[in-house]
């Protein structure tokens, strides 16, 4: 990584400033090449962490911008850093780029500035994940989640644990190394209870990531019912607009129509079903066999009838479902329904809502929903595999075997932080990321 890279690090398009960002020893050398600051003169060294007002040199033409230098190893990828600050017209951001490349820099791959910081030591690889779930955050509670994992929470309870797993495997070895040396012998009492404490706090965070995806993903919820019921009304009353098509003619829902609504910072993936029914011609009939499948692999499933008959759902777990009476404001509710709703008055609108929320976050406390990465679930379940695995062996099989299922257990955690991550997977990570960041 000695040669300087260069990207823009903003939008594209038209705004008031873009920022090109050069990283890499000669970053600044190169800076000097293409800026020179008002009243100073070439000679003249930059001040790290000051900003400098200054004319940026470019093919055909001089902008007027500024120019900041960071110097190793105090600056974000631990590399001495420059950014150069410059009006932000498109055509702009690209001469000022072509002139680092034309002194001396090459253009950055796909989240380099950031595998470099990962390199250098400056964040762990979960941290930067944490950074592109918040780029590409949806929601606030998306945001929050990513903001957690880019402060390093998930990668502080991994290596915690990782260290007592180190503690016990350095007993186990000293037993198997120097079994005639005056060493206690491992306590397999003991043993056994931090194993299971490890356990128990690897099945913790694992099991946070059922709330962690849905932060993340959204929380798909599938509208159901028969044909004509208000479907089609109710997502447009829950997401504020006209998205479905609402006809008084049953089957007029063909197809699946999405829509999307933020409920206490979290996104709610709707989809609006075909009505369910027996008779339905060929094409309506197709739409009801995509609801039926869309209904079995739901975070939720809200079930709307307006004669209290919520068969549409029959096989949907209690835990997912929610049963609405629509069309209150023309029927008396009557049998057993969870809420109900009139798309005129807008009744019972907030209360569905806040059993979307209920019946899926619930009572998730959104501060430790931090595990949103499937890789990071799949590494911890696996991790966990491995030391039940060692566990349920502690006093059946030699010591030496029970360390290699505890020192896998730490390896595959270390992948989580990327201590122990194979170039694959950093380079799969990375790969998510912008140029030029």
């Amino acid at each position: 990584m000695e040669q300087v890279i260069t990207a823009i690090s903003t939008p594209s398009g038209t705004g008031g400033v873009a920022i090109i960002r050069l990283s890499g020893a000669g970053a600044l050398g190169i800076a000097e090449k293409v800026f020179a600051p008002v009243g100073r003169t070439p000679v003249a060294r930059f001040v790290p962490r000051m900003m400098y007002a200054g004319r940026i040199l470019c093919d055909g033409f001089t902008d007027f911008g500024y120019c900041v230098y960071f110097k190793a190893p105090h600056s974000f990828t631990g590399e001495d850093i420059v950014e150069l600050h410059c009006h932000g017209g498109a055509e702009i951001s690209r001469a000022v780029l072509a002139a680092t490349e034309s002194a001396g820099a090459r253009l950055a791959d796909r989240g380099e500035f950031t595998k470099r910081a990962f390199v250098n030591g400056k964040l762990s690889l979960s941290s930067a994940e944490g950074m592109i779930a918040m780029i590409n955050a949806e929601s606030l509670a998306e945001v929050r989640a990513g903001s957690m994992l880019y402060a390093e929470r998930l990668t502080r309870e991994v290596i915690a644990l990782q260290d007592e797993l180190k503690d016990i495997l350095a007993g186990i070895a000293a037993d198997i190394d120097y079994p005639e040396e005056d060493v206690a012998a491992t306590d397999l009492s003991d043993a056994g209870q931090r194993l299971e404490e490890i356990d128990k706090k690897l099945k913790r965070l694992a099991g946070g990531y059922s709330a962690g995806r849905m932060i993340k993903s959204g929380v798909t919820v599938a509208i159901c019912g028969a044909p004509n019921v208000g479907k089609s009304s109710l997502l447009n009353a829950l997401i504020g607009s006209d998205k479905a098509i609402v006809s008084p003619v049953a089957g007029t829902t063909r197809d699946i129509v999405e829509g999307t609504v933020i409920i206490d910072g979290v996104k709610y993936n709707l989809y609006d079903t075909a009505g369910i029914r027996e008779q339905a011609e060929e094409i309506e009939a197709i739409g009801i066999e995509r609801a039926k499948k869309l209904l079995s692999s739901s975070d939720l499933v809200v079930c709307v009838s307006e004669k209290g008959d919520f068969s549409a759902a029959e096989g949907v777990e209690e835990e997912r479902l929610i049963r609405v009476f629509g069309k209150s404001d023309d029927a008396r509710p009557f049998g057993k329904y969870d809420v109900a709703v009139s798309v005129v008055t807008g009744e019972g609108i907030e209360r569905l809502k806040q059993l979307m929320r209920d019946r899926s976050i619930g009572g998730k406390a959104l501060d430790a929903a931090y595990v949103i990465e499937a890789r990071h679930y799949a590494a911890l379940v696996r991790a966990e595999r491995k030391l039940a695995e060692a566990i349920a062996g502690l006093n059946n099989f030699p010591l030496d075997l029970i360390s290699l299922d505890l020192r896998e257990a730490w390896r595959i955690l270390g992948e989580i932080t990327g201590e122990t991550a194979d170039e694959d997977i950093v380079s799969t990570v990375f790969a998510k990321f912008c140029v030029g960041k």
